[in-house]
C-alpha cells in the first residue's frame, strides 16, 4: 500500500505528496480472489500565492481526518483563470479575490452555487531593510531605490497595493521605484533578498515572523480583499474536492486560517 508524505517548499512555492512504498504482508489464498487494498483518493487545487501559510496546516489537518489528498498548485490568481479555461486539470480554485471565481462561473467553468469567502485579506508594507522602516512616512519621503508589488492585473494584491499608493496620491511618484512579481510570492522575495528595501505583500507571509519591520495599510485605502473559493466542473463529481471545500467552512479551518491574519467572513 502508499502512505503519503508532504514536501513543502516555501522557495519553490509547491506543495506535492509523494507516495512512500511501505511493506506489505501477503498470504497464499486458497481460492483465485486477493482483498481490494484501499487507496487515498486526491483532488488537486489552485490556490492563490498568499495562501500558502495557512494551506501547509490546512491540507495536514484535513489528510488526517479523512485519508484523502489534496494536491496544491500556488501562484497567481489572474494566471490560473487563464490556465483553467485552456483546460488545466484542477478540480478547485482558491482565489485571492471574488471577481476572478465569479469570471469563471461566467464562462462556465464553475459549479453554479459552489463560491464562497473562506478569507478577508490584509494588505501591509514590509522592508526588511532598518534605514527604510515600513511606514507611510517612509513611502513619501521616496529615499529607497524600489518598492516591490506583484502585477495588478493579475494578483488582487498588487491590484490593492496600487489603489492605496493612488489614494496616498504617491503612484505617479514612485512609479519609477516600482519593481513588479508575478504574483505576491515572488514581491515578497524581492525584499527577503534585499533586491527591493520595500514591498507591498499579505500580512499572512509574515506570520511568525519577527525580522524587518511591518506597516498594516489601513483598509480604507483598498478595496476589500474577499478570498473566494470555486468548485471547478472537473471537480464536480470528485467527493475530495467538495470535501475539502466544506472543510474550509469548519470552525477548525477557520481557527487555522485566522491565526494568519486574515479577518474571516
Amino acid at each position: 500500500m502508499n502512505a503519503f508524505r508532504s514536501d513543502f517548499d516555501t522557495d519553490g512555492m509547491n506543495l506535492t505528496f509523494r507516495p512512500i512504498r511501505l511493506p506489505l504482508l501477503c498470504f497464499i489464498m486458497a481460492g483465485p480472489l486477493l482483498p481490494t487494498v484501499a487507496r487515498a483518493e486526491q483532488a488537486r487545487m489552485a490556490i492563490a500565492a498568499n495562501f500558502i501559510g495557512p494551506t501547509k496546516e490546512l491540507i495536514a489537518d484535513f489528510m488526517q481526518k479523512t485519508g484523502d489528498v489534496i494536491i496544491p498548485s500556488f501562484g497567481s490568481s489572474g494566471q490560473f483563470v487563464i490556465q483553467i479555461e485552456q483546460g488545466a486539470g484542477y478540480d478547485g480554485f482558491l482565489s485571492a479575490d471574488e471577481a476572478k471565481p465569479e469570471k469563471l462561473l461566467k464562462d462556465g467553468f464553475g459549479v453554479e452555487k459552489s463560491q464562497f469567502t473562506y478569507a478577508i485579506g490584509k494588505l501591509v508594507l514590509w522592508s526588511n531593510t532598518p534605514a527604510y522602516p515600513a511606514s507611510e512616512s517612509t513611502l513619501r519621503a521616496a529615499r529607497f531605490s524600489h518598492l516591490a508589488l506583484c502585477k495588478p492585473d493579475v494578483a488582487p494584491y498588487g491590484a490593492a497595493a496600487v489603489a492605496t499608493l493612488k489614494q496616498l496620491r504617491l503612484e505617479q511618484i514612485l512609479q519609477p521605484r516600482i519593481v513588479m512579481g508575478l504574483d505576491i510570492a515572488q514581491a515578497y522575495q524581492f525584499v527577503q533578498s534585499g533586491n527591493a528595501e520595500l514591498g507591498f505583500v499579505a500580512l499572512s507571509q509574515l506570520h511568525n515572523k519577527s525580522a524587518g519591520t511591518i506597516w498594516v495599510v489601513p483598509s480604507n485605502l483598498y478595496p476589500p480583499i474577499h478570498q473566494n473559493a470555486l468548485l471547478l466542473r472537473q471537480g464536480e463529481q470528485n467527493h475530495v474536492a467538495r470535501a475539502f471545500l466544506a472543510y474550509l467552512q469548519s470552525k477548525p479551518a477557520q481557527a487555522i486560517i485566522a491565526t494568519y491574519g486574515y479577518d474571516m467572513p
